[in-house]
């Protein structure tokens, strides 16, 4: 009977010795287990941007193109001043390789007419955002300040980005324009050349452009200003990759009855754009 009752202590100092054992080697365990800082999330980081550097700005833009856009320049008979006039002037910024700009002004018989391009390119310091998602949101907070009108339900895009009125509605105003007396047609010429968003051509409108880098937008605005003459600013902003592009192309007649034409403008502006896209492609 003692021996019976003796067996038992002998096994509970045994569980007792072995639990002490266990918790003693789970100590020296843990010395060995990763601490929680030490513990690394194979997140891979946000590519990186297309580009890396950006051109320089005032030479971005040929003399063939500035003597279309600023026909002011062909004006010019001392060689001197003319070599200025093409060579821009250039904007100021402290870090040109994240924004580079350039700027010129000549004014001709007709109008003075002001050309500025700008080049930015974006850069994302957030590991989990891309160069090119924090460029598409600067983008689209341009594009949503620009206040573009709605398309219309009438006007369909065409291949060049613009908008075209429908077969219907072109046979229609080419009706009314044949029934107009000269008269009608001259007093309908005054009032476009005064006519807000809404009654301007729908493919003049400012609007959204296709084919122009990955997306891209025009405006166009007519302001009076201080005197009576109406300048005409036509912006063509266009975003590849990590890169915006802005084009801000302005004319004033000299004439206080003159109207820039808009669509003469806007040819010219988004034919840079598209020069300025082939830059950055070759």
């Amino acid at each position: 009977m003692q021996r019976k009752a003796y067996v038992p202590g002998i096994a509970a100092l045994l569980a007792a010795l072995l639990a002490g054992c266990t918790g003693g080697s789970g100590s020296k365990g843990t010395s060995a287990d990763p601490k929680p800082g030490d513990i690394s999330v194979n997140t891979p980081a946000a590519q990186p941007g297309k580009y890396r550097t950006l051109p320089e700005a005032c030479a971005a833009v040929s003399h063939d193109t500035l003597d279309s856009l600023l026909p002011g320049i062909r004006e010019i008979t001392d060689q001197d001043r003319r070599d200025t006039a093409y060579e821009g002037q250039a904007t100021l910024t402290y870090d040109t390789d994240r924004r580079v700009g350039c700027g010129w002004k000549v004014e001709s018989t007709d109008a003075t007419d002001h050309l500025s391009v700008d080049f930015e390119r974006v850069v994302s310091y957030d590991n989990a955002v891309s160069d090119d998602s924090r460029a598409q949101d600067i983008y689209a907070t341009e594009e949503t300040a620009a206040n573009l009108p709605e398309a219309s339900a009438s006007a369909t895009p065409s291949g060049s980005g613009s908008t075209t009125a429908t077969p219907s509605t072109s046979a229609s105003s080419s009706a009314s324009s044949s029934a107009s007396s000269s008269a009608s047609s001259t007093s309908s010429a005054s009032a476009s050349a005064s006519a807000g968003p809404s009654e301007t051509p729908a493919d003049l409108q400012p609007r959204k452009l296709s084919g122009l880098g990955d997306e891209a937008f025009l405006n166009d605005k007519l302001n009076s200003g201080s005197s009576t003459a109406q300048q005409r600013t036509v912006t063509v902003v266009f975003r590849t990759s990590n890169v915006i592009v802005r084009i801000e192309y302005a004319e004033q007649p000299a004439a206080s009855t003159g109207t820039p034409d808009s669509k003469e403008m806007q040819d010219k502006a988004r034919n840079l754009a598209h020069k300025l896209v082939d830059r950055f492609n070759g």
